[in-house]
């Protein structure tokens, strides 16, 4: 498992962020933001929390419309873990810029490949 130390602090960005499952139904609202160089789309959940998807969350298909219905073609959480400049953190998952990561207290999330340095 990769290991990496945070570089700059990082607070998350919503309380209560979007999460869905593989099938689950979203509604694109036409919003994009190309951030550091990966495309993501503003969506509604069925529960109508809202929040960004990474555009590869939906059929390629869809990601090229400006609004509408989609499928969500994984499950994905938009939960961002907030972190120290010194905290290490272990390093799960890598995708569109963001490392899904684990503090030392066992908490879990997002944090921008940006702030994070990776420990030899």
């Amino acid at each position: 498992m990769k290991q990496a130390r945070v570089s700059q602090p990082h607070e998350r960005s919503y309380p209560d962020p979007i999460c869905v499952r593989a099938g689950d139904a979203v509604t694109l609202t036409g919003r994009r933001d190309i951030w550091d160089g990966h495309c993501w789309l503003w969506a509604v959940a069925e529960d109508g929390r809202a929040g960004w998807i990474p555009d590869d969350l939906v059929h390629p298909g869809l990601r090229a419309a400006s609004a509408g219905p989609a499928t969500a073609q994984r499950d994905y959480w938009a939960m961002e873990l907030s972190c120290a400049v010194g905290d290490v953190l272990s390093v799960l998952d890598e995708h569109h810029g963001w490392a899904w990561c684990r503090n030392a207290k066992g908490e879990a999330g997002w944090v921008p490949l940006r702030v994070l340095e990776m420990c030899a």
